[in-house]
């Protein structure tokens, strides 16, 4: 499942962050990448995972009953008392939470998020999507902050809003993809607005409207990367690295996008690693 790190749009935890770091980051990404597995039903086939988690194997495929079982061995991470977590992954997970002080509500927000995915497949309006990604994005920068040491209400507000951009971005990236788990990240009232149905999602290649539409919430995502990019000129060192990062892949991202013609119908465009180290580059001079 980690080996799923190496494509992101950015690493999760390159190598020049301290070895410290690198291991909690990777710790919550196994975490985060399990959750979602579970609830995209992308979990590897014989129930493996269910009987970990104190299920019956034939059980792997109900993902509520999964999201359930797996939400109540998180919460054995925290409890200092009793019997520890099941999951190997959680167990890795607990000395981070330790360590760090880490509390349950981000984690939990991921595992919510998930079961919003089982009974939410599409969002009327920008707010309600902004909603969704308060449960599925923000946790994350949240969790960073907190590995890092760095947490403030100002680094937090900035953090929302570089994670709920880079979350846009790759609804973009993926929209046949989600459209194949029958899932529309697409705000219903823009696609009114933009004349775009359902029925344009399913082609090999974007209309006009499509692309337009598209590229519109793109320049919304850019808004959300530029309103937390002075985030990264906040702190120093590898972690300044680590968010220019996070926030030059957000933006080399939209460039692919841009650079497709915002036709993201064929395949998630991706940026290549020069554009990547360009974004990163600017994001630092910016910011430093």
């Amino acid at each position: 499942m980690l080996d799923k790190a190496a494509h992101e749009n950015f690493p999760v935890a390159p190598f020049f962050v301290p070895r410290a770091w690198r291991d909690d980051l990777m710790a919550v990404y196994g975490f985060a990448r399990l959750v979602d597995d579970i609830g995209d039903g992308d979990l590897a086939p014989g129930g493996r995972d269910a009987e970990l988690l104190g299920l019956d194997p034939a059980q792997g495929d109900d993902r509520l009953a999964m999201l359930d079982a797996f939400e109540a061995d998180l919460l054995r991470v925290f409890n200092g008392s009793g019997p520890g977590p099941r999951h190997p992954l959680l167990r890795r997970l607990r000395p981070t939470v330790r360590r760090c002080g880490l509390t349950p509500e981000p984690f939990l927000g991921l595992v919510e998020a998930n079961r919003q995915d089982q009974r939410v497949h599409r969002y009327a309006t920008y707010d309600e999507l902004l909603a969704y990604c308060e449960l599925s994005a923000n946790p994350v920068g949240r969790l960073v902050l907190g590995i890092t040491g760095t947490t403030t209400p100002e680094r937090v507000r900035r953090s929302d809003a570089v994670c709920t951009g880079l979350q846009i971005v790759e609804h973009l990236q993926d929209l046949a993809e989600d459209l194949g788990r029958d899932r529309v990240y697409l705000p219903a009232e823009d696609m009114k607005r933009f004349h775009v149905t359902e029925a344009d999602l399913t082609r090999p290649t974007s209309s006009a409207s499509l692309r337009a539409l598209v590229a519109y919430e793109g320049e919304r995502a850019g808004e959300l990367l530029n309103e937390g990019t002075p985030l990264v000129g906040s702190v120093h060192g590898r972690l300044k690295l680590l968010l220019a990062g996070f926030v030059g892949g957000g933006r080399a991202a939209l460039r692919a996008v841009a650079a497709a013609g915002h036709d993201v119908l064929p395949g998630p465009p991706k940026p290549t690693k020069l554009s990547l180290l360009r974004e990163v580059g600017a994001t630092l001079r910016r910011e430093g």
